[in-house]
């Protein structure tokens, strides 16, 4: 099930058609009482999300998400007319795992559905360990030697990527396509930026996360 909450009917028809036309269940929504309201019921798959909302923006309505246990981990793409760089790092960083600005191509839409959607298919273990440090990625919880840690949304997947793939390299590129979700226009100056502050967060640990020079970056050491 996908829902999507966007007030243009216009724009929330036309995706819900094209959606079921590629066999995909979803929801559509005006307003982010009834989107609540249906959440409460059943969380989704993933969520379509429009920033400019009647009763709440779809800012406040991502870091909601991301507040609740249950829905911390909900795939969601922002839709919206917003499509300026800055707004684009807004919605990612508060959350986001992808941003589509409008007017979009409806292929290009659900092609990026379905690449989110695997992405998330996909089985992770919920708990890693690197020498003192410990990240539970259910219950988003990161310690190093027994302290809670605090991190940014954006921090903490950069961080359980590199613990998954412990041991091998990661692109900055790869890291963007993950992470961000999004073409990035060749930029990788917000990886490196993400990662500097992880690793001052991470105090002692922070060493753990390895630069490749002129490539990317890794967390452990190759089997």
């Amino acid at each position: 099930m996908i829902y999507l909450l966007e007030d243009d009917a216009s724009i929330r028809d036309f995706v819900l058609y094209a959606l079921s036309g590629q066999g995909m269940e979803a929801r559509g929504f005006e307003r982010p009482s009834d989107f609540w309201a249906a959440v409460a019921e059943e969380v989704p798959q993933l969520v379509l999300l429009d920033i400019m909302l009647p009763e709440e923006d779809g800012v406040s309505v991502l870091k909601k998400l991301r507040a609740a246990p249950k829905t911390c981990r909900l795939p969601v793409i922002m839709l919206t007319a917003k499509g300026t760089e800055y707004d684009k790092v807004l919605g990612l960083d508060a959350g986001a795992d992808d941003y589509v600005a409008k007017p979009f191509g409806i292929m290009e839409l659900l092609s990026r559905i379905r690449a989110l959607l695997r992405r998330t298919a996909e089985q992770a273990p919920d708990r890693y360990t690197c020498g003192c440090l410990t990240v539970d990625s259910a219950r988003h919880s990161v310690q190093v030697a027994g302290q809670e840690v605090s991190l940014t949304q954006k921090e903490f997947e950069l961080l359980c990527l590199l613990l998954r793939n412990s041991g091998r390299v990661a692109s900055r590129e790869a890291l963007i396509d993950e992470v961000w979700g999004y073409a990035f226009m060749g930029e990788s100056r917000t990886v490196d930026v993400h990662i500097r502050t992880l690793r001052q967060k991470l105090g002692e640990a922070g060493t753990y996360i390895e630069t490749v020079r002129g490539y990317g970056y890794k967390i452990g050491r190759e089997s």
